[in-house]
C-alpha cells in the first residue's frame, strides 16, 4: 500500500510495563465488601488486579519507560527526544504528567520535549497516532509513549458494577521512524496502516468523574458531598448498548481505511488487541465479530481495566508472550473510552 495517505513508516521498537506491588484478589474484595465468595469474579470477570498503595502514577510510568528502553536493543535516553504521557487521570493538577515522569526518571539534564495527550481510555492510541505523524515528518527521531492510571483512588465501593473491575498499572512503547520499503534487510515494512477515532457525545455522561477541574472545584461547590464528585460513575447498560451497536461498523470502516476489508478482513490480522474495558464487552466483541481466541488478547481476568494503561499493557503482554507476532505481521489495536469515543489503529509490526 505505498502511497496510501494514512500509511506512516513507524516502528514499535519495544514495550514495557509496571505494576504496583500489591495484588488484590476478588476473594479479598468479596470479604472486604461482605459478599458471598466468588461474587466479584462472577460479576466482573476479574480474578485479581493491582492497587497502588505508596506508588505514584509518575513512579510507575518511569518504571515502565525504563523497561521499554532496556528492551530496545541499545537505545538510551539520549536517543529519546520526545516523551508523551497518555493518561486518563493525573498525579496532580499542575504540572502535567509528562513533566513529572521526566523528573522521576532523573532526566533533569536532558532537554527532552514532553507533553500529555488525554483521551481517557484511548489516550495511548491517540498519542501513538499523533507521534506517528511527528516521526513521519522528521520532527522527532524516537518517541516514548507511556500510559499510567491509578483507577483505585476513584472507585465507589458501594457500586459493584465498577469497583471490582478496575486495576492500576503502567505501560510504555518506544516508537521510531521505520524504513519505508517493505522487506528490506533492516526492516519488515513496519508502519501505521490506518487510524480512526470517532466521538459519540450523546454518551458523554455515561462515564465520568465530575470533580478534578473548574466545574466542580471545592471553592464553587455548596451543599454537596465533594468526595462523591471525585468518584468514578458509570451507566453501564446504556454504555454497553451504544458500544455494541456502533463498534462493528467502526471496525469495518477502520479496515476500509487500511484497504483490508476485502482482503481477508479481520481474519488476516495476526492479533487483535483491545482495550480491556469489561468482561462483557470483550466477550461480545469476540462473539459478534467471530474472532477466535488465539487471535484475541484477553488479559482482563488478571489485570482488570487499567484505563489508559490497559491497551499498552495488553500490547506488551502480546509482544512478550510465548507465541508473539513476528515482524511484518499486522495487528489491530481497538478500544472505547469515556466521551463516549471509539478508536482503532492497524499496524504492521
Amino acid at each position: 500500500m505505498p502511497g496510501h495517505p494514512q500509511v506512516r513508516p513507524v516502528r514499535i521498537v519495544s514495550t514495557g510495563m509496571a505494576l504496583p506491588t500489591r495484588c488484590v484478589t476478588s476473594l479479598e474484595l468479596d470479604e472486604r465488601l461482605r459478599l458471598t465468595p466468588g461474587t466479584i469474579e462472577a460479576r466482573c470477570g476479574v480474578r485479581r488486579r493491582y492497587f497502588a498503595e505508596r506508588e505514584t502514577s509518575a513512579q510507575l510510568a518511569a518504571t515502565a519507560c525504563e523497561s521499554a528502553l532496556a528492551r530496545s536493543g541499545g537505545l538510551h535516553w539520549d536517543d529519546v527526544d520526545c516523551l508523551i504521557a497518555a493518561n486518563a487521570t493525573m498525579d496532580q493538577a499542575l504540572p502535567y504528567n509528562a513533566a513529572l515522569v521526566h523528573a522521576e526518571l532523573g532526566l533533569h539534564a536532558r532537554r527532552t520535549s514532553t507533553f500529555d495527550v488525554g483521551a481517557s481510555c484511548l489516550s495511548f492510541l491517540a498519542a501513538v497516532d499523533f507521534a506517528g505523524y511527528m516521526l513521519q515528518a522528521g520532527r522527532y527521531r524516537n518517541v516514548m509513549v507511556v500510559s499510567t492510571d491509578l483507577a483505585s483512588v476513584g472507585l465507589d465501593w458501594n457500586d459493584l458494577e465498577t469497583c471490582g473491575m478496575f486495576g492500576d498499572g503502567a505501560a510504555a512503547a518506544l516508537l521510531t521512524r521505520a524504513q519505508s520499503d517493505m522487506g528490506t534487510e533492516t526492516d519488515e515494512g513496519s508502519a501505521i496502516l490506518a487510524a480512526r477515532f470517532e466521538t459519540l457525545s450523546d454518551g458523554v455522561d455515561f462515564c465520568k468523574i465530575p470533580a478534578g477541574g473548574s466545574r466542580y472545584h471545592p471553592g464553587k461547590v455548596e451543599g454537596r458531598d465533594f468526595m462523591e464528585l471525585n468518584l468514578f460513575k458509570m451507566r453501564g447498560k446504556p454504555l454497553f448498548r451504544l458500544m455494541a451497536a456502533e463498534i462493528p461498523a467502526f471496525i469495518h470502516k477502520l479496515l476500509d481505511n487500511a484497504g483490508m476489508r476485502h482482503q481477508g478482513g479481520l481474519s488476516s490480522l495476526a492479533r487483535i488487541i483491545p482495550h480491556q474495558a469489561s468482561r462483557l464487552g470483550l466477550s461480545h466483541m469476540m462473539k459478534r465479530l467471530q474472532i477466535p481466541a488465539h487471535q484475541f488478547t484477553d488479559i482482563i481476568a488478571d489485570y482488570g481495566n487499567q484505563v489508559a494503561a490497559s491497551l499498552p499493557t495488553a500490547l506488551h503482554l502480546t509482544l512478550t508472550s510465548q507465541s508473539p507476532p513476528r515482524r511484518g505481521d499486522t495487528m489491530m489495536l481497538i478500544g472505547t473510552s469515556a466521551g463516549v469515543s471509539m478508536g482503532g489503529m492497524i499496524v504492521r509490526y
